[in-house]
């Protein structure tokens, strides 16, 4: 690829600006794949220019995880290292920033048990629960990042000649990350403000509910009172700003946990912590889910909705225009963290507190209270195509066009 290591070292100061944001003195701690080490060596060092005390960074390979669920006796899954979350809580009580590079190989645990995996999820959520809250709530830093896997490309862009796929995917992410332009720095700052703009006409609306139409789709989801529209980024307990998912395309808030009714249909794979999940299909009713399918796999949405009484109700409603620039790829990235960027979305689980007023210093009951949704997990899956609607409802009944054919109407 023609400048490719002048790209990557621009992705990597724009992660280290735009994405954490990290600031003089700070910690940071990057969890990272053993084979995205290039990418990750120069984050280390372009977070000590920024001023960084410390950076450590925690490597992970997937052929060690694919060996544990392998060989480890069965009753080990539910096993978590308390040492590990309490490492974690005391990275966030410092104040320190994290980064992800979160690429897991969609057919990671192709023959492996569903319930080992969903045995493991659940004690690291279980365990990591207070850890979370300061993630959720938006009182660190952090983001979640992309870069190419073996594993990855070979599924994403499996019609390439196997000596390009990596190199496409490079591609890929550069151009969804606006690297290629001649200050990325600068291009997320405009993109922030335009995602700020969608946002805070949304907010200026306080639509009552939403009503999603499409193919197999049909939902009306309610808002609570005093939702709030978020996009682009936010800032930490600090008052640092930070972007916590990148690339994103979206502005999301939360619906209320009993007011979605109706049918929804997926419209892209999802990829469930390494198990792919195709066709969707569920019903809500009074916000619960009574009636559920998959085409494929699904066997790991019943375990996804088994993991405890929240993960069967929403806590998420993302609007995401089908002509964004992820979108105009027009490819199946089978990673959340892209393709929920390329489509409206919903996600199955807990809300973001900072997505009703005075969610951030509200407790669990307070916020089950108020509406939102709580949950040890959250798993987007995506809706969105050219032939979705979405109308609003104003408070006094009025109904307005929001979506047409997939993109804004307002």
């Amino acid at each position: 690829m023609k400048d490719f290591d002048m790209m990557l070292e621009k992705y990597a100061d724009l992660v280290v600006k735009v994405g954490v944001n990290v600031q003089p003195g700070q910690v940071l701690m990057i969890h990272s794949p053993l084979e995205t080490a290039g990418l990750t060596r120069l984050i280390v060092g372009k977070a000590y220019e920024a001023g960084a005390k410390y950076v450590l960074v925690d490597w992970d390979d997937e052929k060690v995880t694919r060996i544990r669920y392998e060989k480890a006796a069965d009753d080990s899954f539910e096993y978590y290292p308390a040492w590990h979350a309490d490492m974690l809580e005391g990275f966030a009580e410092e104040g320190g920033a994290i980064l992800h590079i979160k690429v897991p190989d969609p057919e990671l645990f192709r023959g492996i048990d569903s319930r080992k995996v969903s045995a493991a999820v659940k004690a690291a959520a279980v365990a990591r629960r207070k850890y979370q809250s300061y993630t959720r709530n938006n009182r660190i830093s952090w983001s979640l990042i992309k870069a190419p896997t073996r594993a990855w490309a070979d599924k994403v862009f499996a019609d390439l000649p196997e000596e390009r796929r990596v190199e496409a995917m490079w591609e890929a992410i550069f151009q969804m990350n606006r690297v290629g332009s001649e200050d990325p720095v600068a291009a997320w700052r405009a993109h922030i403000a335009d995602l700020k703009k969608s946002q805070e006409r949304m907010n200026a609306k306080r639509y009552k509910s939403l009503h999603y139409r499409a193919p197999g789709t049909d939902l009306h989801v309610e808002l609570p009172e005093g939702h709030l529209w978020r996009g682009g980024g936010g800032e930490n307990a600090g008052g640092v700003y930070f972007v916590a998912n990148m690339p994103t395309e979206e502005i999301y808030t939360m619906p209320h946990r009993k007011g979605v009714n109706g049918t929804v249909a997926s419209t892209l794979p999802l990829n469930l912590n390494g198990r792919l999940v195709e066709g969707i299909t569920i019903t809500f009713t009074d916000g619960k889910v009574t009636a559920y399918d998959a085409a494929s796999g699904r066997e790991h949405l019943t375990s996804l909705l088994e993991t405890d009484e929240g993960a069967s109700y929403l806590g998420e409603v993302a609007l995401v225009p089908h002509d964004s620039p992820i979108s105009r790829l027009n490819r199946v990235f089978y990673n959340t963290g892209i393709d929920e960027n390329a489509s409206c979305h919903f996600a199955l689980g807990s809300a973001y507190p900072v997505n009703i007023e005075g969610g951030t210093s509200l407790g669990s009951e307070e916020l089950l209270a108020r509406g939102a949704n709580v949950s040890l997990t959250h798993v987007d899956f995506m809706v969105g195509s050219a032939e979705l609607d979405i109308d609003g409802e104003l408070a006094d009944g009025t109904i307005e066009p929001v979506f047409r054919k997939g993109n804004w109407v307002l």
